[in-house]
């Protein structure tokens, strides 16, 4: 009999970790158990039951992949947030990684999704491999909506082709923005957010109660802000080293407090505010390895999320460089 997967392996194990959390540290009854995870009341007796078997339950819990649930307990406290999900890494293999983090986030928004739910997306190539994952039982009457204007040609940018693609696996409706994510100058940038149609459907993203959210670097060779604003180098180096900018969300600039800087920049963004994202109650970031470790920090300081989903060495970079005096 084939071995299970990693991936697997790491889903049954957190399942079982969440019911013996519940049973022993909440003091939840099994019939509660039973109520909020959606299983038979029989068969939370026979995790438990399997739990005890195989050592998982002594004075602590000991379940697989208890690293990683540690992790995660250790970045909710630090920078409360509601709840973080920390996969194992896949070490030289990034497009396994990739596939992970968007097969995990996949079934996070499942978990969490409704009918009448209003989901807005940015772009981003997490974003992109959630969007591919998505793999429901049943349709769901959504709505999806950019939350920022966007690069065509690029799947992993053109929040169009992501949000029809969301929306057609989930059997929902797909908006448009018809609208680069970066103008030319502010005034070019308020005159598009005065035409109805733009108006209009940033006017839905508002009402959005879930967001999608790739978290993006500034590095002048990998980011998504080059590509959404074709900047030189000089300009990237000047946010870098000026404005001590590390991460961006919705092509909003941050730096390592997760304080928007390069004013210059943001005003010439088409799309929701920080300050509008901020009023979406689930906000999902979804991104990993170490390489952004810094823009995930600096996202987390700034109370951006509801939610992360990361993986193992990202999760560890963070951690670490909390733990560095800033300016250190």
């Amino acid at each position: 009999m084939a071995e299970p997967s990693v991936e697997s392996a790491y889903e049954n194990a957190r399942f079982i970790h969440k019911v013996l959390s519940l049973y022993y540290d909440t003091a939840a009854t099994q019939s509660d158990i039973a109520r909020q995870l959606g299983i038979s009341t029989p068969k939370v007796n026979r995790l438990l039951q399997l739990a005890r078997r195989q050592g998982m339950v002594r004075i602590s819990l000991h379940t697989p992949f208890q690293q990683l649930f540690d992790l995660e307990k250790q970045l909710e406290e630090t920078f409360l947030i509601p709840e973080v999900v920390v996969l194992p890494s896949h070490t030289g293999h990034t497009l396994t990684s990739l596939s992970a983090l968007g097969a995990a986030g996949a079934r996070y928004l499942l978990e969490h999704l409704q009918d009448g739910d209003v989901i807005a997306i940015g772009g981003g190539t997490t974003v992109h491999a959630l969007v591919e994952a998505v793999n429901p039982q049943r349709a769901y009457r959504v709505d999806v909506v950019p939350v920022v204007g966007g690069v065509q040609g690029r799947v992993t940018t053109d929040v169009n082709f992501l949000a029809s693609q969301l929306a057609e696996r989930l059997g929902g409706r797909a908006f448009q923005l018809h609208s680069p994510a970066f103008a030319e100058s502010p005034q070019q940038r308020q005159a598009l957010l005065n035409m109805k149609p733009i108006k209009d459907i940033l006017n839905i993203a508002r009402r959005a109660n879930i967001a999608l959210l790739g978290i993006g670097t500034v590095d002048p060779e990998t980011s998504r802000f080059v590509q959404f604003t074709a900047l030189s180098a000089e300009e990237m180096k000047q946010i870098a080293d000026l404005y001590h900018g590390i991460g961006e969300l919705l092509a909003i600039i941050y730096n390592q407090t997760g304080k928007p800087c390069a004013q210059s920049y943001a005003d010439r963004v088409v799309g929701l505010t920080i300050e509008e994202l901020r009023a979406i109650p689930l906000r999902i970031g979804v991104a990993g390895s170490l390489s952004k470790a810094a823009a995930i920090q600096g996202a987390l300081c700034g109370g951006y999320l509801h939610t992360l989903i990361t993986d193992e060495t990202a999760a560890q970079g963070v951690m670490e460089l909390q733990a560095i005096p800033q300016g250190g």
